[in-house]
């Protein structure tokens, strides 16, 4: 998988997730890195995926890689 960078505007870090909104659910979920770029989601960094928060009332999913590298808060 080819690197890819952070979408946060002025983050040159190279992301480790993904984050998809499903503004009919009102929900985010962050994920492990897609295997491609996709239209209307976004790339993150450990450090913006950290730090993510949703507007009030959505729900936030995170999906963890157990034995893995990639690690983000719960």
């Amino acid at each position: 998988m080819s690197s890819r960078p952070c979408s946060k505007v002025a983050c040159r870090e190279q992301a480790i997730s993904t984050l998809t909104y499903d503004y009919a659910d009102s929900m985010v979920v962050l994920g492990p890195l897609s295997l491609m770029a996709e239209p209307h989601t976004y790339d993150l960094c450990a450090r913006h995926a950290e730090r993510l928060s949703a507007p009030l009332g959505w729900q936030v999913i995170k999906h963890v890689v157990l034995g893995g590298e990639v690690s983000f808060g719960a």
